[in-house]
């Protein structure tokens, strides 16, 4: 096979440049979160309320469950009135949708000072994102911690005081394990039955690939976490979290939760002013697509960069609900890109976008209130599509 010429990107984009191009983004970053933090307690400009981040929902629901009332965490009043608590009164309600088995990391959290837990929640799982982003690009480089640090979503994450770091280290770390300690990997994916909807075409690549161990693990993680939840807690409580799961769409489809931070076709849709139904119809077939494409990737038995790529590449697109902090599995799936980037079904074009990437997601926000433009679900989508026409080149190599 000829040795292609290196394209003009990967010229360009050399480690020197990376480095440079990633510490100026950086800096970008704890500007603008800076910034936030600044905003968000009025050091700015007098706010008329107090605001809060989305981490009082989840130490709210700890300190439910540490007062032995866990079924109050899906109680709207109740809910609100323990985050006021741990705040101060009059705070915007944060919503609790989780399964009972995330209050099983909530209750020891709560049992610190709120600020504390917060600190602690959000640091260790950056810590263990960067170590297993590092372990997938095989190098703890400068240009990697920065690049990896640059990543907006990383900020926003922290910002907003979201879980999205320990389920793109789950995640992460069981693509790694899928092949050579198929258990490991199982118990990882069940592991992330506390937020199931980023992890609904896993059984799909798994059954398409035969991974039987691997599933055995995650349906052995899974149960054990359920049945630990429900020892804790109570089925008072899983019915409590189950009314609240029949509610939640017509709270999702209202706009309650801005269209503009979301990932998903659903979202889009709903962005430029599609009506629910379309939406719906939308990301039904974004769903059937993302499932087809992974199955074929996996069934195919690709190398494990591909594989690993697209699957986590597809959960923000196929997930029936995805924030925009939930791209930290976009960032998984780049690393595995970026890690067998040497592959001869590289493309030229792939470090180009993903560098792109960094300055959409700087302000998707900004993007889709201002001008009506999904710039996280864009971005989503061409993560998912750069893995996907990887894994479609190295097929077509093997022939």
């Amino acid at each position: 096979m000829p040795v292609r010429p290196a394209s003009a990107s990967r010229v360009w984009l050399n480690r020197r440049r990376i480095r440079a191009l990633a510490a100026l983004l950086l800096a970008v970053d704890l500007l603008g979160f800076a910034l936030l933090i600044a905003g968000t307690h009025g050091w700015i400009v007098r706010l008329p309320r107090p605001t809060t981040t989305d981490f009082v929902s989840f130490y709210a629901a700890g300190s439910l469950a540490d007062g032995g009332a866990p079924a109050l965490a899906y109680n709207r009043g109740a809910h609100l009135a323990a985050e006021e608590r741990a705040t101060a009164p009059g705070i915007r309600y944060q919503f609790f949708n989780y399964p009972p088995v995330y209050l099983l990391l909530c209750a020891p959290l709560a049992g610190l000072p709120y600020l504390l837990a917060f600190v602690l929640f959000e640091s260790i799982g950056l810590v263990l994102f960067v170590a297993v982003a590092c372990r997938i690009l095989g190098e703890r480089s400068p240009e990697a911690l920065c690049a990896l640090l640059a990543l907006p979503i990383v900020w926003w994450n922290f910002g907003l005081g979201q879980n999205a770091f320990l389920t793109a280290a789950l995640f992460g770390a069981a693509t790694l394990f899928v092949d050579r300690r198929p258990l490991i990997a199982g118990l990882l994916f069940g592991a992330l039955c506390y937020k199931p909807q980023l992890a609904i075409l896993v059984p799909v690549a798994l059954v398409c690939a035969g991974a039987w161990r691997v599933v055995a693990g995650a349906a052995l993680s899974a149960a054990a976490l359920v049945l630990l939840s429900l020892y804790a807690f109570g089925s008072d409580t899983w019915l409590a979290f189950l009314r609240t799961v029949i509610a939640a769409p017509a709270m999702y489809q209202s706009g309650r939760i801005v269209f503009g931070g979301m990932t998903t076709p659903f979202g889009a849709m709903r962005l430029i002013g599609a009506a629910p139904s379309v939406a719906y119809a939308v990301q039904a077939a974004a769903i059937l697509a993302a499932a087809a494409i992974v199955g074929w990737v996996w069934r195919r038995r690709l190398s494990l960069s591909s594989r690993a790529a697209v699957l986590a590449a597809a959960a923000p697109v196929a997930a029936p609900l995805a924030l925009l902090y939930d791209l930290m599995l976009g960032a998984i799936a780049a690393s595995w890109l970026v890690a067998d980037r040497r592959s001869p079904a590289a493309a030229g074009y792939e470090p180009a976008v993903l560098a792109a990437l960094y300055p959409v997601l700087l302000d998707g926000r900004g993007l889709a209130k201002a001008f009506h433009v999904p710039a996280f679900p864009l971005a989503a989508a061409a993560v998912f599509a750069l893995a996907a026409a990887r894994a479609w080149r190295e097929a077509r190599l093997r022939q």
